[in-house]
C-alpha cells in the first residue's frame, strides 16, 4: 500500500470502513437568504459522462487504505481522496438540495448523493490535475479577492457568512479550494480558445452569401407620421388642420393639442417595417404616396390619421459593412465547438486515470464495468421475461442532442442538452393515413390490372367466335 504524503485538508485519513451511501446524522437544511451563497461556493460538477466498460488492468494502481478513489498524474494530496473527504462532500450534497436529514441508506436518493458526492471529489481532482499539466496556477492573491467579492454580494455580515459555512458544512478551506477552482476552471477554458485555429476569408464569405438575403438584407420601411385618439372627432378635427397646414410646426401643434401620446417627436415614428404590422395598417402605410394624409382608421381602440414622409427601399448591407459582425459570430461558434471537443478528451484522459475502491465505483473511474445499456434505462428493457415489463425503454439509436450554444464548460462537459420533441401525433397519424392509403392505391391497381386481363379474354374469345362464324358461312 505504501504510506501517504502530508496533506492540506480537513479530515485527514482514517474513519469508519467504506461504505456505499451516507447515514451519519446531519443538522437541518441552509436558509432561502443562504442558499445563493451556497450555488456560488458551491461548485457542482455534474457530468454526463459517457459509459467506459473498462475491465481492471493487472497495472491498474492499488487505492490506499483508508481512501475511496485515487487518480494518478495529480499530487498525492490532490489525487488521493480519503473516506473522510467523501463524507464531508456527501453532507454538503445534502446541504445544497436542504435535505433536513439524511436519505434513507439504500434509496434512490441515498445513491444519487452517493455518486454526486464521488463524481465532485474526482472532477475536483481533475481540473487540479489539468491546471499543473497545463502550467496554470492561482495566487493566494486571487482567491482573497474573488472571496471578498463574493462575501460583498452576497451576504450582509461576516456573521451571516460564518453560518452560511456552518449550515452548509464548510471549512474555510474548503470554500478557498471551491474558489480556486473556479478560477482555474476559467483560466484553463480561456487558455484553451485561445488555440481554436483562426477563422479563413473563405469562411466569412460562405456566411455572408448564405444568410445576405436575411440577416444581412434590411426590408423597406416608412418614416410616417401619426395622430392617436380615441375620440374620433378629436382626430377628424386634427385631420382638417392638417389638411389646411401640413408643416413639421402645424403637426407639432396638432399633435400637442389631439395626440398627446406622439406629440413627443411631432407625430413621427421612424423606420417602421410592414412586417410587425397588421391590416388595415400595412395597406394604408406600404400602399400611400408621400405626404398624403390617410385616416380616421378605426385600429383597435383608437383613431388613427397618418402621413408617410419617407421611403426607405431595401437594401442588401455589403459584406465590408458585415464582416466584423460575422467574424464575432463565427469566433464564438468555433471557440464553443473546439473547447467542446476538447473538454470531451479530458474527460476520457481523466477518467482512465482515475481508480475506485470497492463500493465506491462509479462511471468516472476506469475500474467501472458498466453493462453498455444507458443509465437512464429501467432493467426491464433488457430482461427477457421481466416481473413488471418497462413502459417505456430507449431507442437502439441513440439519438444526437447537441448541446445548446455556450452551455459547454471545463465542470459540465456536456453542456446543457437541447431536448429533442416527440414527432407531433398529427404528423403520426397522417403518416399512418398515407401508409393506408398507399396500400388501397396497390389494391386498387392490382384489382385493375385484373380488370383489363379480364376484359381482353372477353375479346378474344368474341373475336374467335366471329371467325368461326366466317367459316361456316362459307
Amino acid at each position: 500500500m505504501g504510506a501517504k504524503s502530508g496533506r492540506n485538508r480537513q479530515g485527514g485519513r482514517g474513519g469508519p470502513k467504506k461504505s456505499g451511501a451516507p447515514q451519519a446524522k446531519r443538522s437541518g437544511g441552509i436558509g432561502t437568504a443562504q442558499r445563493t451563497g451556497l450555488v456560488l461556493f458551491a461548485v457542482v460538477f455534474v457530468a454526463l459522462f459517457v459509459v467506459f466498460a473498462v475491465a481492471q488492468g493487472l497495472g491498474a494502481p492499488s487505492v490506499p487504505s483508508g481512501d475511496i478513489a485515487k487518480v494518478t498524474n495529480v499530487p498525492s494530496s490532490r489525487g488521493e481522496i480519503s473516506e473522510a473527504d467523501y463524507k464531508r462532500s456527501v453532507e454538503q450534497q445534502e446541504a445544497q438540495q436542504s435535505l433536513k436529514k439524511p436519505p434513507k441508506a439504500g434509496s434512490k436518493k441515498a445513491e444519487e448523493l452517493h455518486k454526486a458526492a464521488i463524481g465532485e471529489l474526482l472532477n475536483s481532482a481533475w481540473i487540479f490535475g489539468q491546471a499543473e499539466e497545463l502550467g496554470i496556477k492561482v495566487t493566494p492573491k486571487e482567491v482573497e479577492t474573488e472571496l471578498a467579492k463574493i462575501k460583498k454580494e452576497s451576504f450582509k455580515t461576516e456573521k451571516a457568512f460564518q453560518e452560511f459555512m456552518q449550515q452548509s458544512h464548510f471549512t474555510q478551506e474548503d470554500v478557498n479550494s471551491k474558489i480556486e477552482l473556479q478560477i482555474l476552471s476559467k483560466k484553463i477554458e480561456e487558455k484553451i480558445k485561445k488555440e481554436t485555429p483562426l477563422l479563413t476569408e473563405e469562411e466569412l464569405k460562405a456566411y455572408y452569401e448564405a444568410e445576405k438575403a436575411t440577416q444581412f438584407t434590411k426590408k423597406p420601411t416608412r418614416d410616417v407620421r401619426a395622430i392617436v385618439n380615441e375620440n374620433k372627432k378629436e382626430v377628424e378635427a386634427a385631420q382638417k388642420a392638417l389638411e389646411a397646414d401640413n408643416s413639421e410646426a402645424s403637426w407639432k401643434k396638432v399633435t400637442k393639442k389631439y395626440s398627446p401620446t406622439t406629440a413627443a417627436q411631432a407625430g413621427l415614428q421612424k423606420e417602421i417595417a410592414e412586417e410587425f404590422l397588421t391590416e388595415p395598417l400595412k395597406k394604408d402605410i406600404f400602399k400611400s404616396a408621400t405626404g398624403e394624409l390617410v385616416g380616421p382608421i378605426k385600429q383597435e381602440k383608437n383613431y388613427l390619421l397618418l402621413e408617410v414622409v419617407k421611403l426607405h427601399p431595401e437594401k442588401v448591407q455589403t459584406f465590408e459593412e458585415v464582416k466584423s459582425t460575422i467574424e464575432s459570430t463565427l469566433k464564438a461558434q468555433k471557440e464553443e465547438k473546439f473547447f467542446s471537443t476538447w473538454v470531451s478528451g479530458f474527460q476520457s484522459k481523466w477518467i482512465s486515470r482515475s481508480y475506485c475502491a470497492s463500493g465506491f465505483v462509479i462511471e468516472s473511474c476506469a475500474n467501472y464495468k458498466g453493462t453498455g445499456h444507458p443509465a437512464e434505462a429501467p432493467a426491464a428493457c433488457y430482461e427477457a421475461n421481466p416481473k413488471t415489463p418497462a413502459k417505456e425503454c430507449p431507442a437502439p439509436v441513440v439519438q444526437n442532442q447537441p448541446a445548446l450554444p455556450g452551455t459547454v464548460t471545463l465542470v459540465k462537459p456536456e453542456g446543457e442538452r437541447k431536448v429533442q420533441r416527440p414527432r407531433p401525433e398529427e404528423t403520426a397519424k397522417a403518416a399512418k393515413e398515407g401508409a393506408a392509403g398507399a396500400a388501397e392505391g396497390a389494391t386498387g391497381a392490382e384489382g385493375s390490372a385484373e380488370s383489363e386481363a379480364a376484359q381482353k379474354a372477353v375479346e378474344e374469345a368474341a373475336a374467335k367466335a366471329a371467325e368461326e362464324s366466317a367459316g361456316k358461312g362459307k
